[in-house]
């Protein structure tokens, strides 16, 4: 039986995310699919607009076998400790392929450029030189691949790709890599073909166009009442204003401070506010993922102090899920969370913290988290 592995945001699932769990089982008929998941926030500072336990459900649903928790504290980082979390999260459940979608084809030019980053000697040399030029480091990465290997990795994915590949090749982990064309366009906000973007979807939903065909009926059914306003902006607006030192969070570097504050007084809303920060060395995603590490008081000091992977949270499982859980528990070395203690992890703490702000913001899921007990789905 393979057992496949899924890095995953999930906001929202739509029929992309069906379509690759489709594709697996179609390649792999005796598989099995675990999921590593964000939780209440994106890789890119998002909030998600369906909670974690209505996206494990709606993953279950949908053919997959085991959802695990990617923490807040590493689901809202750079792209590096977003894979370096979520593959050794993997590995532990002892995956032997990941799969992931991309906007390239081609997973050997993926590899090779894995392997320039890790081991060519003139690639961190190339990286700060650009770097000293005043571009943003993604920018930076990309030029010095395209220098050392005359290719080209500047798309969201294909970034979270090669992370991925880095951190199995780093690591020599047993895994393989399955790779699955994207079909839609990340930053496409306007297309109606059965597949398109989740950022394609929120917009849709922002302007009140109906997303029925654009999603599975589970999805559809959550989400067609909702209403994803949701006040991330005005408590953010009242952290800054109500701070002295911002640069005690993460990613806020020094000199920042002054920026932002003076950036909230002539923001309306939070794509203004990213506007109004962003110069050409800080990304669109990295001053979005600083802001909401401000709003949920996520400080440098705290990312320090965890030092490595506390703990394993199912959130949900199938039948064949639980056994093959049953299977493995005693060739697992990171401990599976099964009481809610915040004493003993820290973060699971920080966990809790962004659970309570999410719940204030945008829908109350205190409840469920507290009693943390996995959905099981009986399929």
């Amino acid at each position: 039986m393979k057992i496949i592995g899924i890095v995953a945001e999930y906001n929202p699932f739509h029929n992309g995310h069906k379509y690759q769990i489709d594709k697996i089982k179609e390649k792999y008929k005796d598989s099995l699919i675990i999921i590593c998941m964000s939780s209440t926030f994106t890789q890119r500072g998002n909030l998600s607009i369906l909670n974690k336990w209505d996206k494990t459900k709606i993953a279950l649903n949908n053919g997959a076998d085991i959802i695990v928790e990617l923490p807040y504290l590493y689901s809202t980082q750079s792209s590096d400790i977003f894979a370096k979390y979520s593959i050794k999260l993997l590995n532990e459940l002892k995956i032997d392929t990941l799969c992931f979608g991309s906007e390239t084809d081609n997973i050997d030019e993926i590899i090779n450029n894995a392997k320039i980053q890790l081991y060519n000697k003139d690639f961190d040399i190339k990286v700060k030189e650009y770097l000293n030029s005043g571009i943003n480091y993604p920018t930076a990465l990309n030029s010095a691949l395209k220098d050392l290997n005359g290719t080209s990795i500047n798309t969201p994915n294909d970034l979270l790709a090669l992370s991925y590949t880095k951190e199995i090749l780093k690591n020599k982990y047993n895994i393989d890599l399955l790779n699955i064309k994207r079909t839609s366009d990340y930053h496409d906000i306007l297309s109606n073909d059965e597949i398109i973007s989740a950022s394609n979807i929120r917009n849709k939903l922002l302007n009140n166009i109906d997303i029925e065909n654009f999603v599975p009926l589970d999805t559809y059914n959550i989400l067609k009442n909702k209403k994803i306003n949701n006040k991330y902006f005005e408590y953010l607006k009242y952290k800054i204003i109500s701070e002295s030192d911002l640069e005690k969070y993460l990613d806020v570097d020094e000199g920042l401070n002054k920026r932002i504050k003076d950036s909230i007084f002539k923001s309306n809303n939070l794509e203004e506010l990213i506007q109004n920060i962003k110069t050409k060395r800080y990304t669109y995603n990295k001053i979005s993922r600083m802001l909401n590490h401000i709003l949920c008081s996520l400080t440098k000091e705290e990312n320090k102090s965890i030092k490595d992977l506390e703990y394993i949270r199912i959130l949900g499982f199938s039948n064949k899920g639980q056994k093959y859980l049953s299977n493995i528990k005693k060739e697992i070395n990171t401990s599976i969370l099964n009481k809610y203690d915040t004493n003993k992890y820290k973060t699971l703490e920080i966990e809790k913290r962004v659970t309570n702000i999410y719940s204030l913001i945008y829908e109350d899921i205190n409840a469920q988290e507290i009693n943390n007990k996995p959905i099981k789905n009986n399929e």
